[in-house]
């Protein structure tokens, strides 16, 4: 299932910003969100001085050598080919936090283009939510570059964005108000839900693929899991030593990650509350030095599209590839000032953000998954851990099937 030794990641692209004289050098530079659109047809990153920039996927031919081009939908959405994608720069006149694509094809989301296109024919629209410094959301129509909707609510920097992965354009915002928000992009940006009882400024969050789960990670020591259906606290999540800074869920919602200043990620399971396994960040070279102690904090965790890797950036200068089976990584890379990652969607690639406001494009391992994991795959995609535990199966299997062995 996985390679022993996978090929260390190589740099395929680096996407850099321009630096126009009328930007203002004292506003942040930082790509602090990097994304890919679900379908695998876009990419954004906010590149810093209040801009985000809209790249089609996969990028031009001069900057992916042969053998990584990357699959995309494009042509099946668009009639005309790539050939009509273009890149765009939005302006959205704050420093951009967070970035989220909403899922695609959304047919919901044709309500919301009628309504700002009346003329226009009735197409599904690919939307982006661009979190900004002074507690705005912007919302984007992703082929035209056009601004859909302007959400408030928020009295500080909203720091990350996330749609529910079901299509039905639930926006959930995190915010340094300490507050979680949940917007109703169908009735016209309604704010229907405040989350609060965190008390540090909330960094992350994260809703499980089936939708009914919700992680936020703020400037403590836990993690908060919310249900999507009640909008309620289901549990904290108690064990890092440091703040966490980042969390994901694996595709079929039956594990949560979770990243911390403490230099670990610790793998749970969100239904039970059990921790799993810790993944420790150390030094690859042994320093005298005490001061160096925080090199491993980390910035930012996220899943394989497979669910078998995980992929960590720390400000040791490293992006890390993980195997889940296993207690350390199976491959490096060096990058200087990394801040965010995430998985291409088709698996394959990773794109980094940097301090710098610069994007770079890593090979990622490429896997056949087992026919048990698949299997596992599909049975945990609509079956919580106590279901599972409750089945006529031998203790192996369900060992195998929660993910307490591999």
């Amino acid at each position: 299932m996985i390679s022993p030794s996978p090929e260390e990641p190589l740099l395929l692209a680096e996407l850099k910003p321009g630096r126009p004289h009328q930007f203002d050098w004292k506003s942040s530079c930082e790509t602090w969100s990097v994304a890919f659109s679900p379908d695998g047809s876009w990419f954004a990153w906010s590149q810093g001085h209040c801009v985000v920039k809209l790249v089609p996927w996969p990028l031009e031919e001069q900057f992916i050598p042969k053998g990584f081009e990357a699959k995309s939908r494009s042509s099946k959405n668009d009639p005309k080919g790539r050939g009509s994608l273009k890149e765009k720069t939005l302006d959205c006149g704050q420093i951009v936090w967070g970035l989220a694509f909403s899922p695609w094809p959304s047919p919901p989301s044709r309500k919301l283009w009628a309504r700002h296109h009346p003329q226009a024919p009735d197409v599904s629209c690919l939307i982006l939510a661009t979190g900004l410094n002074d507690g705005q959301i912007k919302i984007w129509e992703v082929q035209t570059g056009l601004l859909l909707l302007n959400l408030s609510g928020h009295q500080d920097v909203v720091r990350d964005l996330s749609f529910t992965p079901s299509g039905s354009l639930i926006l959930v915002s995190a915010s340094r108000d300490k507050t979680l928000r949940i917007w109703d992009l169908n009735k016209h940006g309604k704010q229907i839900q405040v989350l609060s009882g965190h008390l540090q400024w909330v960094y992350c969050c994260s809703i499980s693929p089936d939708c009914s789960m919700l992680c936020s990670a703020a400037g403590e020591k836990s993690v908060f899991l919310w249900s999507m259906r009640s909008y309620t606290l289901i549990r904290k999540l108690e064990g890092h030593q440091s703040s966490v800074v980042s969390c994901d869920f694996s595709p079929d919602s039956a594990l949560l990650v979770t990243a911390s200043y403490d230099t670990s990620v610790i793998m749970w399971d969100p239904y039970t509350g059990e921790r799993l396994r810790s993944l420790h960040h150390t030094q690859l070279e042994p320093t005298m030095d005490d001061s160096d102690v925080h090199m491993s904090s980390l910035r930012s965790v996220c899943f394989s599209p497979e669910g078998l890797y995980l992929a960590t950036v720390a400000d040791d200068r490293l992006l890390r590839i993980w195997a889940l089976e296993l207690k350390a990584p199976v491959a490096f890379a060096p990058m200087t000032n990394g801040l965010c990652c995430t998985f291409f969607p088709h698996g394959g690639i990773i794109a980094t953000g940097t301090r710098d406001g610069h994007v770079q494009f890593w090979t990622a391992p490429r896997v056949l998954s087992s026919l048990k994991h698949l299997c596992r795959k599909a049975l945990r995609s609509f079956l919580t851990t106590y279901q599972v535990l409750a089945l006529p199966i031998p203790k192996k299997m369900k060992e195998f099937l929660t993910y307490r062995t591999f």
